[in-house]
């Protein structure tokens, strides 16, 4: 299931996609259009910060902003940033290790064309491509 978190996260990419004037845009802005709380935006906006997604500013003029254009964002780095790997189970996230049972398991190759699917939807749309409804 996709969190909350990521969803904010997505909502929050987008209102900075469609708001992008080469400025930055203040965090009372992004909550107030948005209606999540400032509290909770700034958990979200601190790991899109931390991952790099974008940057932000303090003080007077200050706020958040893309660091790249739209068409550069894929929606699965998103939400992975924010919610931690897509994978459906434990054996197929990229830290996990060798399963004993992985050349006896009946179920693993269901995992992995589930894996491969949800991956393969979510890592080929743009920020853009949902901003113009093109998937």
């Amino acid at each position: 299931m996709i969190s909350t978190k990521a969803r904010y996260a997505l909502r929050v990419m987008i209102d900075l996609a469609q708001h992008q004037e080469n400025k930055y845009i203040p965090l009372k802005e992004i909550a107030a259009r948005q209606e999540i709380s400032e509290k909770y935006l700034e958990i979200i906006l601190k790991m899109l910060v931390t991952g790099k997604m974008l940057t932000g500013l303090r003080g007077k003029g200050g706020g958040y902003k893309l660091t790249r254009a739209p068409e550069d964002y894929i929606i699965g780095e998103i939400i992975e940033l924010t919610d931690g790997p897509l994978a459906p189970v434990a054996c197929l996230t990229p830290t996990a290790k060798d399963c004993p049972r992985k050349e006896s398991c009946i179920t693993l190759p269901l995992w992995q064309k589930y894996d491969a699917l949800v991956h393969d939807f979510f890592y080929n749309i743009t920020l853009d491509d949902l901003i113009k409804g093109n998937f």
